[in-house]
This record gives C-alpha cells, structure tokens and sequence, in this order.
C-alpha cells in the first residue's frame, strides 16, 4: 500500500516542473506590470509629442486632409511663413523666452545656492521656522501669488517690463529646500571647520570648498528652473500687454487666438511650438551629460 501510494504521488510530483516550464513564474509576472504602467504612461506623455512633429511637417491644406500620423512635405515652408510673419515676431519671442529663462535660471541659482548652504551650515535662531515658510512656499499654487505679484510690481511702476516677469522667478522655493538637502548632504562639516581653522574667510569657504561640491546639485536647480521659466505663461499674461516683450508661449497663445479666424495660422502655431521644444531637448542632452560627469567625479573625490 506504501509503495503503491508513493507511485501515485510521484507524477504528480514530476508535473509541476512541467507546469512551471509551461506559464513564466508569478515573480516575473508580477515584475511586467509596472515595465507595462511605465510603458502606457511613456506612450501617454510622447503621443502628443510625436503629433506636433508630425504635423509640423504638414501644409495648411495637409493639416486636415491625411492621415494624423503621416508626415507632411511642408515643412520648410512653414518655418519660411513662421518667419516671415510680421517682420519675424517669433523669433524676437524666443529671444525673450531665452532671456527670461537664462537669466532668471542664473539668478534663481545663485540665490538658492547662498540661501541653501545658509540654512544647512549655520546654526541660527528661527532657522527651521525659516525653512518651513519655504516649505509652504513650494507648496503654494503659482495661479495664487500671481495676482499679488501683480499688485506689487505695479506699484513700484515696473508692469510691462522685463523686469516683471524676472523678479518674480528669482526667489524659488523648491530649489531652496533641492540646495539645502544637497548641502547637508554633500558639504561636511569637518570640511568647513577645517577651512576656518586654516584661516579662510566664510566667503572663501563658500566660493572655493562648498560651491565645487553642490554643482550637481545647482545644476538640477539650474534645469528645473530653466524649465520652469520657459514654460511658463500666467506671469507673463498678466505683466505684460507690449506683445514685443511676449515669450514664447504667450506668443503662441495670442497666434492660436488669431487663428480662430485664420485658419492659415495652425500651421504656424504647431511649427512655433515644435520649435519651441528644441532648446529644451538640445539643453536637457547638454547638461545631462555634464550632470553625470559632475556625479561621477564627486562619488571618485569622496
């Protein structure tokens, strides 16, 4: 009875190997369902991406009458119209866009960097009370300090000026908190006590000690900032009515508003803002490269 139980037990026993070979083990099953969530949201985020190429390549007639996602033979000429219209407007709101973004990404960076290494080296009476408003600050919606930031600046006399759109972005808090987290972390404090004891001034400990050590840092600060700026359009709708002084996006917007009645326009308003996304890639490729390379180096010196 023994032996004959024991030879029932053991196809039994031999099919599950069998089994197993059949249908991928529950691990891996699981492990594809988010390499599939980050798929469906890759396709999610670049399928609107991929339609503005596309169509950027299209004339106004190709627009509306083939397939979505074939590709037109009307692209230069769309750049060539782009530019052309009125006297090459467009490109004088890129350069706007360049200079809001660059210099304010620049001025944003530096402020951070000073206010960051602060509050992560200095000990300091209301230091935490302080971080914690900064705090409250990432967490405020733009669309809420605009109006304020408007009333502001308009009663120093200063709405419809450069000056509007880049004072506002000089102060962020999330690249705050982004520098301070990174200057705890990066900067140690034997390092600071040992430039003091050798007589360095805090400046110099700053400039020459801890600012090498937060660049990769300052450049995460510096791209999100960049960003930020470039893409932004509710400051700018509301400083400003001199459509010369425009960015990009507000540019655009006023194209798409004209193009209700101008349906030429479409064609122009897609090209403007597939060009408008280039200086983003070509930037993100750029400072990434520098960003690992800055990585890498700390991670050898350390």
């Amino acid at each position: 009875m023994s032996s004959l139980a024991i030879s029932k037990a053991e196809p039994a026993a031999d099919s599950a190997p069998g089994a197993a070979q059949g249908r991928p083990p529950l691990r891996r099953r699981v492990a594809l369902v988010p390499t599939l969530t980050l798929l469906l949201g890759a396709v999610y985020c670049l399928l609107p991406v991929a339609w503005v190429v596309i169509a950027a390549t299209k004339s106004g007639r190709e627009l509306f009458s083939t397939f979505t996602f074939l590709p037109g033979t009307g692209f230069a000429d769309n750049v060539r119209d782009l530019t052309a219209y009125r006297d090459g407007v467009y490109w004088e709101w890129m350069g706007n866009s360049a200079l809001y973004a660059v210099l304010g990404a620049l001025l944003s960076t530096c402020v951070s960097a000073f206010s960051g290494y602060a509050l992560a080296t200095y000990r300091f009476r209301g230091r935490e009370t302080m971080f914690n408003l900064l705090l409250a600050g990432v967490l405020m919606p733009p669309v809420i300090l605009a109006i304020p930031q408007y009333l502001l600046l308009a009663k120093a006399d200063l709405t419809d000026s450069y000056l509007s759109v880049l004072l506002p972005q000089v102060l962020s808090p999330y690249g705050v908190y982004l520098s301070r987290i990174y200057a705890a972390a990066a900067v140690p404090g034997d390092v600071v006590e040992a430039g003091r004891m050798d007589g360095a001034g805090e400046w110099r400990i700053f400039s020459r000690i801890a600012l090498p050590m937060m660049i990769p840092g300052l450049v995460t600060v510096f791209l999100f900032q960049f960003v930020a700026i470039w893409n932004n359009f509710l400051l700018p709708y509301i400083m400003l009515s001199d459509d010369e002084k425009f960015p990009i996006t507000l540019g655009l917007h006023t194209l798409l508003e004209q193009g209700a009645n101008t349906p030429a326009l479409y064609t122009l308003v897609i090209t403007g803002a597939f060009l408008a996304v280039l200086p983003l890639v070509a930037l993100f490729l750029v400072i990434q490269r520098f960003w690992s390379l800055d990585l890498l180096s700390g991670a050898v010196k350390s």
